[in-house]
């Protein structure tokens, strides 16, 4: 084995996991170390993930039929009350077409078959022997010479490298250590996820939610879900599951003195809730800090002379209100790092200079472009009348129009004025329309 590696990645989850495929098909010589017992044995977030880099990763994944649980063909968003739930649904074939547009995923089970498919690639490579995943390791510092990260320390064990990618996630303690983020990050940039996997019969699951063969649906809540609190709900379809959580800001949550296990028991009581999951038993319940998606987040750099850090680290992630990106991003930020590495590799150069071609790259991805582009998305959806007075008005509008009493019927405009009055102000909605639509 070489005194030396040609990059060292600090993180087994899906960022890093992503920059070590590149890697061992560029025939670098690595070192991943994860501290779970396996790639994925700590990773308790999961849910959806987007896009395609999946299948540049693993080519024809879909026709293996592992690692993920369902492609998401069925999409909907739902407002609600305390009483009522109103959804908007989008059901379209075209989503069945490969590769997957997103598919859903248990992070356990995920994580720990892509470390399978690295480690093919690791094995075809010109330096299988000298590119290893090490597991059960925690990395407790960064290794620095002459303000140059040259490699990293776990325990009485050092490691050198050119280069490090830190995919630590978003409790970002390596990433303060090289000095790109001075403080930790404020309460305002981050959030509660807090999340159950409820098991279910696959029969009677696929039956629930009108799902056949591998198809399977999305549901994001606005509303009562989070009980007050700035946030939203998710129901994802698992092969024989269901994921069902929050995310709940993590400065409202503590102002409001809730706990998340509390709200997410009152999310599972809500009348359209209590339906979906009847029956079905939960096995899993986790609770991770998350970005919230607001770009002030973001380090004050991503980079710096022999290190660059990706995914949650970098705090790369969007909800701009019809999807929560997050492992999507961290895939392609995982991309676009082992890239830089292998360029800097060429041409052994891992100053700043080079490592800034990471951000570069970042800026031109859709990932950086569309952080950018929908901040306004993500101020308006942490905004009071988003989680309280519009999801009351249109479960109020919908219980009128939908009702039938014997009684005569107002027009829907009629039924339209009535919900405004009780719940907003025509001032209000003027000014929600204008700002979504710039947000949007």
């Amino acid at each position: 084995m070489e005194d030396k590696f040609d990059c060292i990645i600090v993180g087994g989850g899906i960022a890093g996991l992503s920059a070590a495929m590149m890697l061992a098909r560029g025939n670098a010589r690595f070192l991943l170390i994860e501290r779970g017992e396996f790639c994925g044995a700590k990773n308790v977030s999961g849910g959806v993930l987007w896009g395609s880099d999946l299948a540049r990763l693993v080519p024809n994944y879909w026709e293996e039929g592992l690692g993920f649980e369902r492609f998401v063909n069925h999409r909907r968003l739902t407002f609600m009350d305390e009483q009522s739930a109103f959804s908007v649904d989008f059901k379209s074939r075209h989503f069945e077409e490969t590769p997957y547009a997103g598919v859903t995923v248990l992070r356990s089970v995920f994580d720990a078959w892509l470390a399978d498919r690295v480690q093919e690639a690791i094995d075809a490579s010109d330096q299988a022997e000298e590119s290893f995943m090490a597991t059960d390791i925690l990395v407790e510092e960064i290794l620095q010479e002459d303000g140059r990260v040259v490699g990293i320390r776990a325990g009485e064990e050092s490691f050198h490298s050119d280069c490090v990618i830190i995919a630590e996630g978003v409790n970002n303690l390596l990433t303060r250590q090289i000095g790109l983020e001075k403080d930790y990050v404020p309460d305002t940039y981050v959030a509660v996820g807090v999340k159950e996997v409820l098991k279910l019969d696959e029969r009677k699951l696929m039956d629930r939610f009108q799902l056949s063969g591998r198809s399977g649906l999305t549901n994001e809540f606005v509303g009562m879900c989070s009980d007050g609190v700035e946030g939203g709900g998710f129901l994802y379809t698992n092969r024989d599951s269901i994921s069902l959580g929050l995310v709940l800001g993590m400065r409202d949550l503590r102002d409001k003195k809730k706990t998340p296990y509390d709200v997410l028991n009152g999310f599972k009581e809500h009348p359209a809730i209590a339906d979906m999951i009847a029956g079905a038993e939960t096995v899993e319940y986790s609770a991770h800090v998350v970005s919230t998606g607001d770009i002030r987040g973001i380090p004050s750099e991503i980079y710096t002379d022999g290190a660059m850090i990706v995914g949650e680290a970098a705090h790369l992630l969007l909800n701009a209100g019809k999807a929560i990106q997050g492992m999507d991003y961290a895939m392609r930020s995982g991309i676009l790092a082992a890239e830089t590495a292998l360029a800097a590799k060429e041409k052994q150069d891992y100053s700043s200079s080079m490592l800034s071609n990471y951000r570069t790259a970042l800026e031109n991805s859709y990932v950086l472009k569309d952080m950018r582009s929908f901040q306004d998305a993500v101020h308006l959806l942490h905004q009071e009348q988003m989680f309280g007075a519009i999801p009351n008005l249109i479960c109020d509008f919908g219980r009128q129009f939908f009702t039938i009493d014997s009684e005569p019927t107002p027009k829907a405009s009629s039924m339209m004025r009535a919900s405004i009055k009780r719940h907003a102000s025509y001032w209000e909605l003027v000014k929600l329309g204008l700002k979504g639509a710039r947000a949007i």
